[in-house]
């Protein structure tokens, strides 16, 4: 029932709508530069769940098995291009350009129709007994990722 709250998977890529609402916005009325992060932090999230990697499922199950695990970002390089006002409705796109080890490197942008707005490389890490560990072999294939690396 809440499908279409996770958005969609198109094209190998993961497309998640989001209004700008007015706490979005900093005085000016464009979007404060740290709530793209959020943008993109429910874009990764939803785009895991699409996927079949429910984070919240995976942290669960691994506990019962042993120590648990987490997706943290390890780094991220943002390029502002554009702003966003209030009422926009912008697409937040994922997808997975690279897998090495312990880590995946996505490609995300919010875009408003056809204009990118922001752009970002970020690489997310696999920690569990809290040190990286490679990724197992069911996300990788659930992510695709080795079909990138």
């Amino acid at each position: 029932m809440t499908a279409h709250l996770d958005g969609e998977i198109r094209d190998s890529r993961h497309h998640m709508q989001v209004r700008v609402y007015y706490e979005d916005t900093d005085f000016s009325g464009i979007v404060y530069h740290a709530n793209y992060l959020r943008y993109m932090e429910r874009g990764r999230t939803n785009h895991l769940r699409l996927m079949g990697a429910e984070q919240q499922a995976l942290f669960e199950q691994t506990e019962t098995e042993g120590t648990g695990f987490a997706f943290v970002v390890r780094s991220m390089h943002l390029d502002f291009l554009k702003p966003a006002r209030m009422d926009d409705v912008l697409d937040v796109v994922t997808w997975p350009v690279a897998v090495k080890g312990a880590s995946i490197m996505l490609a995300q942008e919010v875009r408003r129709g056809d204009d990118v707005l922001v752009k970002a490389e970020v690489r997310v890490a696999f920690i569990s007994g809290g040190r990286a560990q490679p990724i197992p072999k069911s996300i990788r294939q659930l992510m695709k990722a080795d079909l990138v690396s």
